[in-house]
C-alpha cells in the first residue's frame, strides 16, 4: 500500500479518454478515501491533437509510443481502439504496470486468451473496463438476486441498441473493420450486456454452457470521410442476436444492434425467477424495476438512498446520478485496488469468460450450429 500519487498513463484521449479523465477529475471531491492520482502521460499518433488533449483533461506530459510510458506510470489505461489492446496491455503487465483495458478485451478469442495468462503471470491489479456493474441500481439488482429474492433463475434477457449507424452513408471507421475491431455490435455492445447477465446471474446460474448465434451486417460499405466516391467494406456485424444456455439449465436470449433506427443507448437487462422478475434500463439508469413476493406487477424501486450503492458520495435521496458516474464508481474501486495490491472485478478473466461468448456466438453463426463452451 502506498500513499504517493498514482502516476497515470492513458492509451487514447477521445471518448473514453475524456470519460476517464473527467472520472478522475471528480474522485477527489466526492470520495475522501479515493487515491490521489496524477494524470501524467496521455498518448497518440497526432502530436497537435495530444499537445491539445493533455491541456483539455489534464495530462502533465504526452507520447507517441507506448512503448515509452508503459513501465513509467503506476498503472495504465488501455482505451485504445481494439487491435491496440494486445500488444500494450501485455508490454505494460511484463513491466508490472497495473492495468485497466477497455472492452472487449481482444479483438479474437486468441488474442484475449493471450492477456490473461500475462495477467496471471504479472499478479498485478488488472480490470477490464465493463462500466456498468458499477450503476447503483445494478449493484441493488445483484444483491436482490443473490438473496435469492428471485428464487431460481430461469431466464436471462438483454438488449443494447443503437442507431449511429443507421444511415448507410455514415462514414467508415475502425469499428466497421474485422481486423481492428473483432466484431461489430457483438463485441462493441454484446460484450456489456454478456458481462452484465454473468454478474447478476453467474453465482446462481453459472457460466455459459452452449451457444447459438446469428449475426446480419445490413450495409457492405461505407464511404471514407473526406474522400469523394471513396468507399471500404464492412466486415463486421451491424446486428447480432443469441441463444444461451447456462449450467443451470436457466436460459439467457440476448440482442445488439447499431442500426436500430429510433435507439440512442438503449441497454435493457431482465432477470426472470421462480419467485420475481425485475428489469433495468440504461436510459433510466437511477431506477430499478422489480416484481417480487405478492406483488402483482412491476414496483418501480428509485435507487437514489444513501444506503445504495455508492450514492452517499453523491446527492440527497431523489437527485438522480449520471452516466458519467458510472466510471468515476470504476476508477475509484480500480485505484483503490492499485494503491492496495488488491483484487479488482472485473478482471481479465471475467473478461475472457465474456470474450469466450462472443467467440462462440461468431463460431456458431460461421458454422450454422449450436456451440458448446467446454
Amino acid at each position: 500500500m502506498t500513499d504517493e500519487p498514482i502516476r497515470i498513463g492513458v492509451l487514447g484521449y477521445r471518448f473514453m479518454g475524456k470519460a476517464h479523465a473527467n472520472a478522475l477529475d471528480r474522485l477527489p471531491m466526492f470520495f475522501d478515501d479515493a487515491p490521489e492520482t496524477e494524470r501524467h502521460t496521455v498518448i497518440g499518433r497526432d502530436e497537435a491533437a495530444l499537445a491539445e488533449a493533455a491541456d483539455t483533461l489534464g495530462f502533465s506530459h504526452t507520447a507517441t509510443d507506448w512503448r515509452d510510458v508503459v513501465d513509467e506510470v503506476d498503472a495504465f489505461y488501455n482505451l485504445g481502439p481494439n487491435h491496440l489492446h494486445v500488444e500494450p496491455t501485455i508490454a505494460a503487465l511484463e513491466a508490472g504496470t497495473p492495468v485497466l483495458c477497455e472492452k472487449p478485451l481482444a479483438p479474437t478469442l486468441e488474442g484475449a486468451e493471450r492477456m490473461r495468462d500475462a495477467a496471471r503471470e504479472a499478479d498485478v491489479p488488472v480490470g477490464c473496463a465493463f462500466n456498468y456493474r458499477f450503476v447503483p441500481a445494478i449493484r441493488y439488482a445483484k444483491r436482490l438476486i443473490d438473496d435469492g429474492e428471485l428464487g431460481e433463475i430461469r431466464q436471462v434477457r438483454g438488449r443494447y441498441l443503437q442507431d449511429w449507424l443507421s444511415d448507410p452513408e455514415a462514414p467508415w471507421s475502425w469499428r466497421n473493420d474485422e481486423e481492428m475491431a473483432g466484431s461489430g455490435a457483438l463485441g462493441d455492445l454484446g460484450a456489456h450486456t454478456v458481462d452484465l447477465a454473468r454478474f447478476l446471474v453467474g453465482d446462481r446460474a453459472g457460466e455459459a454452457a452452449s451457444v447459438s448465434g446469428h449475426l446480419r451486417t445490413f450495409t457492405e460499405e461505407r464511404p471514407v470521410e473526406g474522400a469523394d466516391d471513396d468507399t471500404r467494406p464492412v466486415t463486421v456485424d451491424d446486428a447480432y442476436s443469441a441463444q444461451v444456455e447456462y449450467e443451470s439449465g436457466a436460459m439467457g436470449t440476448f440482442e445488439a444492434s447499431r442500426v436500430t433506427e429510433g435507439h440512442k443507448n438503449d441497454h435493457t437487462v431482465a432477470v426472470h425467477g421462480s419467485e420475481g422478475s425485475l428489469e433495468f434500463s440504461l436510459e433510466r439508469l437511477n431506477e430499478l424495476r422489480v416484481n417480487t413476493g405478492d406483488n402483482r406487477g412491476y414496483e418501480t424501486v428509485l435507487v437514489t438512498d444513501a444506503d445504495d450503492p455508492y450514492i452517499e458520495h453523491w446527492w440527497p435521496p431523489g437527485h438522480v446520478i449520471g452516466w458519467e458516474h458510472t466510471f468515476v464508481h470504476e476508477n475509484y474501486e480500480f485505484l483503490s485496488a492499485v494503491r492496495d495490491d488488491a483484487a479488482f472485478a472485473p478482471d481479465f478473466e471475467d473478461a475472457f469468460a465474456v470474450q469466450r461468448v462472443l467467440d462462440a456466438v461468431q463460431r456458431s453463426d460461421a458454422e450454422g450450429v449450436r456451440v458448446a463452451l467446454d
